[in-house]
Formats: structure tokens, sequence, C-alpha cells
């Protein structure tokens, strides 16, 4: 039986069904390394909450978001975000994938703009830094801008 030539659906860049798959199994939130941090972070004792929005108007979401100490968190993958050590260019399809990272380390700046002139805390960290320094380093921030009880 002669097989269907595969064609990408309307509107998608996808260069074959496989390709397509693999990207579509690409998760954008519940990461190891978020799904590290956040263990860490809750045997610290600290509650927060996950992929949530840290400004209602804002439509981006922090990874992890300490609401009544205006934190918000993020864990960027190297590939999507990239890292100054770890991101090799894309060896197909250049021209999409360079401005589409380009495109992602654009808005991380302008989410940190917004978020600090909202009077918030944001933490950047890479995928590939310690889970347990940068569960250290977070805990430590909430602890010092958590609002104290009288």
């Amino acid at each position: 039986m002669e097989s269907a030539r595969w064609t990408p659906p309307d509107g998608s860049w996808a260069s074959s069904e496989a390709r397509r798959r693999n990207m579509q199994a690409i998760r954008s939130r519940d990461t190891k390394p978020e799904r590290l941090i956040r263990s860490l972070l809750h045997a610290h004792g600290l509650r927060y909450r996950v992929a949530a929005r840290p400004l209602a108007d804002l439509r981006r979401t922090a990874d992890v978001v300490f609401r009544p100490a205006k934190v918000a968190v993020f864990i960027d993958g190297c590939y999507w975000h990239g890292c100054p050590e770890h991101y090799v260019p894309p060896k197909t399809n250049q021209g999409y994938w360079s401005v589409k990272v380009a495109t992602n380390m654009a808005r991380d700046r302008d989410t940190d703009l917004r978020l600090v002139d909202a009077g918030w805390t944001v933490l950047r960290f890479w995928e590939h830094e310690s889970p347990d320094l940068c569960a250290l380093q977070i805990a430590a921030t909430v602890d010092k801008l958590r609002p104290r009880r009288p």
C-alpha cells in the first residue's frame, strides 16, 4: 500500500510529520528543572503558585509566583531563551528559529521591566543551574520580601 505524502496543516512551519510530533511534545511547563526547584522550595516550607500570571493584565506567566512577597521566578531553557553558555544556533530552518529565540529573549527583557515597574522582584535561572542553589536564592529572597505579621 502506498502511503499518502504528508503535507503540513495550513499555517504550520513543520518540515515533516515527525518534526511536528517532536515539537508538540516539548513541554512549556512542569519541566524537570522546574519540578526539582519546586520540590526543594516546598521542602523549605514555601508555598507558591505554578505557571501563574504575576500581573492580571500582562499575558505572561512565571514558572513560580509568590504573590504576597511579589516574587516571580522563571527557569529558562537554554535553547529557547538563548543561554550565553549553551545556546547552539539551529542547523535547519535557521531564519525561523534564530528569530524565534531572539523574540523570546526580547520578550523576557520586556517582562522583567514590566514586573519591576509594578514592584515585583524577578528571579531568572537557567535550566543548567544547580536546583539547590536556585532554591536557596529563591527562599532567601522570598523570606526577605515576605510581609511580616505584627
